[in-house]
């Protein structure tokens, strides 16, 4: 069969956590043309340089620099709603061009089709909003319900069982009828192998990531305080179109990206990582079974809720962006241990298995 993968390009989350999907398709005999824009199109262009890509531009959407996340998305609701039109011609486009038998859509909700096999991959099935706008939760859960279910399937990368790792995000009281939980994707699993240990040769390791301008707001921030820290560490910044590296100080090297295998190493090297609460940048921590720290992207209901949640469970200390202090969240840091939450992709292996034989959910598949 031929797949279609359309990673969203909001940050470079949505990507990695196709890493496995990608694989595990073409492990199982198909072939898959990759169709992205901005960092997504580079990361996985680096991953998978034997696949085909596609230029598919989304919405460009850049976050506040304050808290406001949310009612700047309102504010662009009209490119939203244009954004997803054009998805919806473009998607009609790359279908006559490709003729592909699935569509794989991390949460692009404008690539689907009627005409072909369409799964949507998405952790947020129950949108979590601030206090002070709430009453829009059950509006807006159902109008995110309608489109879920213009799917054939919605696969959900978590665990089933004790609310997962994403809690009530991915747990909600109700499920879309066409919803199967996967488990946890993320780029760092080699199925069939053991981890090799590695010896703690840095105080930390820093990954930066996610849209403008507070990617480069966070950087700025951990910059200037780990010059005065006198710590070990890498940092990697996040841009996959830069080449150039640098040294901070004399103990701390600075990446503008690290392809898979090398981000794996230096991140079993590192005593702490420092990252955001982006849910692929946690599904990647609990399969590695690394400590960290977490810092939420300012105004992005998610990552607030992602930390909290996790804090609460005494699995990872977070700190908010504008009064990072990291030499006290290292300290903090240290009554969290972590956590190990490894897939053996036996149930993602399932599901595209149920499809190529033709009894996935929803509308008939024809290969």
């Amino acid at each position: 069969m031929k797949v279609l993968v359309c990673p969203l390009d909001w940050g470079i989350g949505h990507a990695t956590r196709c890493v496995p999907v990608i694989r595990k398709f073409r492990e199982l005999g198909n072939e898959v043309v990759i169709a992205a824009d901005g960092r997504p199109y580079e990361f996985l262009k680096k991953e998978f340089p034997g696949c085909r890509f596609i230029r598919f531009k989304g919405a460009r959407i850049t976050y506040p620099r304050g808290h406001g996340f949310l009612f700047k998305i309102i504010r662009l609701s009209p490119l939203l709603i244009r954004s997803y039109f054009r998805e919806r011609k473009d998607i009609k486009k790359l279908i006559r061009q490709e003729d592909p038998s699935i569509i794989v859509s991390d949460n692009r909700y404008g690539a689907w089709s009627r005409a072909r096999f369409s799964i949507l991959i998405t952790h947020q099935v129950n949108i979590i909003l601030p206090p002070s706008v709430h009453f829009l939760s059950s509006f807006l859960n159902r109008m995110i319900f309608r489109q879920i279910e213009k799917f054939n399937e919605c696969w959900i990368p978590d665990f089933e069982l004790h609310n997962g790792l994403a809690g009530l995000l991915s747990h909600p009281n109700r499920l879309p009828r066409n919803a199967h939980y996967i488990g946890t994707l993320s780029r760092f699993s080699d199925i069939g192998q053991r981890e090799i240990p590695h010896p703690s040769d840095y105080d930390i390791m820093v990954t930066l990531s996610g849209p403008e301008p507070q990617r480069t707001i966070l950087e700025k921030t951990i910059f200037e305080q780990l010059k005065k820290s006198g710590l070990s560490g890498i940092i990697v910044r996040g841009l996959t179109e830069k080449t150039e590296e640098c040294d901070l100080t004399d103990k701390i090297h600075v990446f503008p990206h690290l392809e898979t295998a090398k981000m794996k190493e230096y991140i079993l090297r590192s005593r702490l990582v420092i990252c955001r609460s982006g849910y692929s940048s946690l599904m990647d921590l609990v399969t590695l079974g690394t400590n960290a720290i977490l810092i939420p992207t300012p105004g992005q209901t998610e990552q607030e809720y992602l930390a909290r949640y996790l804090m609460e469970k005494k699995i990872y200390f977070s700190m908010p962006q504008f009064h990072f202090d990291l030499l006290y969240a290292i300290e903090m840091s240290r009554n969290f241990h972590g956590l190990v939450m490894k897939n053996d992709y036996r149930l993602l292996g399932e599901r595209i298995m149920e499809i190529k034989k033709g009894s996935g959910t929803g509308r008939a598949f024809k290969p």
